[in-house]
């Protein structure tokens, strides 16, 4: 059962941007469909009913546009995750200023789609006064705008738990592994009338500390990876992707800021967002134009820009 658990994330994989692509046009049509229906319902009841090839286009045009917009509305919920204390204003600021340019865009491409509907029926659309119509809109684009946001973001949060999230493991706190320093002793009395000491050059700084081991949750299990495993790296949004014998996990760091914490004699950046240890690399396989693919021993490529390969042959 654990064992079915752990390769769950690894089935899924392969099917998943189906999966996702598929999940919201079925949601949206099924939203269309349901919109469609309650809308001819009430229009049978009004003075003026209207034609149901009118109802139709309404509705469809508006849910055709929001699935087209579903790919921003993941972009913009990548960009300003994670929500941070010191970073609340710029997550607000950043949504209010999104919605208001999705409804925009939104309503335009409603337009856009009704108008042309109208002219091949022979006839034109009135989409009547435009602030005061938009006001109206972006109310509901806003309901619809959150919905979908948090959509996003809970099933980010269900695949991050899936895939497994790393960190690295804290430092020993001071005074538990490491012995109290010793106070110096005071000086001699008659300190102030030696001579000066003689300038004595200060050690050079201690190397930047560099993790050994990396812990991950996954699956409500927590297991230790050593940094010599880790076959390649890949920025992800706000995290870095570990790939580790097949296995994906992600860390909550930029690409530079990660890379600046590895063996750099080890680990060589070969991409704009990929990055590869050294000893993992099995082929190199030279493309047009000066990029290259790197075949990994994991059966993975990575990408190789041009930009980056003089890096890597010194570091071979």
């Amino acid at each position: 059962m654990q064992e079915s658990r752990r390769n769950l994330y690894e089935r899924y994989e392969p099917i998943r941007r189906y999966v996702e692509v598929g999940f919201w046009i079925v949601l949206m049509g099924l939203q269309a469909v349901f919109s469609t229906v309650v809308a001819v319902i009430d229009a049978r009841s009004r003075a003026v009913p209207r034609a149901t090839w009118e109802i139709v286009t309404w509705e469809g045009s508006s849910h055709l546009v929001l699935l087209l917009l579903v790919p921003v509305l993941v972009a913009v919920e990548r960009r300003l995750a994670p929500l941070a204390p010191d970073r609340w204003v710029r997550f607000l600021a950043g949504h209010v200023v999104a919605s208001v340019v999705i409804s925009v865009v939104h309503v335009a491409g409603m337009f856009a789609v009704r108008s042309l509907v109208y002219a091949l029926a022979g006839g034109r659309y009135d989409f009547g006064g435009w602030a005061g119509q938009w006001g109206y809109e972006y109310l509901k684009d806003v309901r619809v705008y959150v919905s979908i946001v948090f959509g996003i973001w809970a099933y980010r949060f269900f695949m991050l738990r899936l895939q497994g999230e790393a960190r690295v493991l804290d430092a020993p706190e001071a005074g538990v592994s490491d012995p109290p320093e010793a106070t110096p002793p005071p000086p001699p009395a008659d300190a102030a009338d030696a001579p000066p000491a003689p300038d004595v050059p200060s050690p050079p700084p201690p190397p930047p500390e560099r993790p050994e081991r990396f812990l991950v949750r996954k699956l409500r299990r927590e297991f230790l990876i050593a940094a010599t495993d880790i076959d390649w790296l890949q920025a992800e949004g706000n995290y870095v992707g570990l790939h580790v014998n097949g296995h994906d996990y992600l860390l909550r760091a930029t690409l530079t800021d990660f890379l600046a914490q590895l063996d750099p004699a080890q680990f060589v950046r070969v991409h704009r967002s990929h990055a590869v240890n050294l000893g993992r690399i099995k082929e190199i396989e030279p493309l047009d134009g000066g990029d290259a693919r790197l075949h990994m021993h994991d059966g993975t490529s990575v990408p190789c820009s041009r930009r980056y390969r003089d890096a890597l042959r010194s570091g071979l």
